[in-house]
């Protein structure tokens, strides 16, 4: 016998968006916290239910088909209304002690900018993540996962404003003793011949240190890349390579010098994005406000 209700169903279309994010039933399965067969189980009574298949099976992989994709766009659609309705009610019902969703490429000093919100808002509470794409952070706006987020290029997607709230340099971050230590400034076509050592290339700060060397005439001969900028400045510090990072993540201890560039222009600006035409939590339209205060306060 079909099982009816509201609850069974948004539950399937929960488990259904993960088994289509992961591409894997197992995976789906461990990060849902049920068992594999439940999860197949689940996702063929939804299939019967539709009428037709969602997944093509590869293996032991499964890929959405036309079917699914077009299932999926609705299913998203439907939970960010979900989650929508959700933070409305909470608002309605005089709840101040939210929770704001923000993805956040990594900013200078945004912990200082979060603590002082804190200050004012003791009872909110921050649900961050950190895509690892700019394609990845369009998903999460345009799903209604996240209230807004701070990253390095405007998100073009309908609907979405984009407030550039800092600038700052990108420089060469060279270890001590090394043969460009001395120069405060430089062509950045003058370490061409240099080992690099930089972000994972499914980072967006990636994209954008390929393109600077690009403009400079020359591919980066990467030796090494990693995911957090605490590894790149140490392995900088050891002498494995150079890197082009933000200047406030090169503190110039003296063990890592950094050095900034006559050209090309290398500069970094950062956005606050949110969807204007979705609903935001009381919660989160403060923390948009006090952002974008801040930055008018710091750059009259």
């Amino acid at each position: 016998m079909k099982r009816k209700g509201i609850g069974v169903e948004l539950l399937h279309l929960h488990y259904f968006r993960k088994v289509a994010q992961t591409g894997h039933m197992s995976r789906a399965a461990r990060e849902l916290h049920i068992s594999q067969p439940a999860l197949s189980q689940t996702i063929a009574r939804l299939e019967k239910e539709l009428g037709a298949p969602l997944f093509d099976r590869e293996g032991r992989r499964i890929r959405l088909n036309a079917y699914g994709e077009a299932f999926l766009e609705e299913v998203e659609k439907a939970l960010a209304a979900l989650e929508e309705g959700k933070r409305k009610v909470a608002d309605m019902a005089g709840l101040e002690r939210g929770v704001i969703s923000l993805d956040a490429t990594f900013l200078p000093h945004f912990p200082d900018v979060m603590q002082a919100f804190l200050r004012l808002h003791p009872d909110v509470r921050f649900n961050m993540s950190q895509a690892p794409s700019k394609k990845a952070k369009e998903e999460l706006l345009a799903s209604g996962r996240i209230d807004c987020c701070i990253s390095c290029s405007p998100v073009e997607l309908k609907g979405c404003r984009n407030e550039p709230i800092k600038t700052e340099h990108i420089v060469l971050a060279v270890p001590a003793g090394h043969r460009l230590a001395g120069r405060g400034n430089i062509r950045l076509e003058e370490a061409a011949e240099e080992p690099f050592v930089g972000f994972k290339r499914d980072r967006q700060f990636r994209e954008l240190t390929d393109d600077l060397c690009r403009s400079a005439g020359f591919v980066p001969r990467v030796v090494c890349e990693a995911e957090e900028a605490d590894v790149i400045t140490g392995l900088v510090r050891s002498g494995v390579g150079v890197a082009l990072l933000p200047e406030s993540l090169v503190d110039g201890d003296g063990a890592l010098i950094p050095l900034r560039l006559d050209s090309p222009d290398a500069r970094r600006t950062y956005y606050l994005t949110w969807r204007e035409d979705r609903y935001m939590s009381k919660a989160a339209a403060a923390f948009r406000d006090f952002v974008l205060e801040r930055h008018a306060a710091a750059c009259p």
